[in-house]
């Protein structure tokens, strides 16, 4: 299997993981270390899956040749974005809004994970040869 017939069934469980870790880190803020802010706990919170969604994505979903120095940079890059914008519609859903974080958290999340998988798919970890130019 190649292409994105290897990589998005990867990239799912992969990101089902990360998500997994970023979620429990955000209960464990709200819930027992009662954090006053649910978005600033969900920008911690991302920072744990962030650090869980490379790993895996380095070595298990695009199994990326090219050196980490090379890779962790765009990857900061694209993920900080990406965990800035989900802390602020956090932010903006649950503690301005005052609505359900957990539903917050699922359509910021289902938003992402798009973004994220053209992200690293063709920027962080570009296929063989399309990225070197670049790289």
């Amino acid at each position: 299997m190649s292409g994105h017939r290897r990589t998005a069934p990867l990239f799912v469980l992969n990101g089902l993981f990360a998500t997994a870790v970023q979620y429990a880190t955000l209960v464990i803020l709200v819930e027992l270390a009662h954090l006053g802010s649910v978005g600033l706990a969900n920008g911690v919170a991302s920072l744990c899956g962030i650090g869980a969604s490379y790993l895996g994505n380095r070595f298990v979903v695009f199994r990326a040749p090219t050196a980490t120095s090379r890779t962790l940079p765009r990857f900061l890059l694209l993920y900080g974005g990406i965990a800035i914008i989900n802390a602020a519609a956090m932010w903006l859903w649950s503690d301005l809004a005052g609505l359900p974080y957990t539903s917050g958290f699922v359509l910021v999340t289902g938003l992402a994970t798009m973004v994220s998988y053209l992200g690293n798919r063709y920027f962080v970890f570009p296929p063989s040869g399309a990225g070197a130019a670049h790289a």
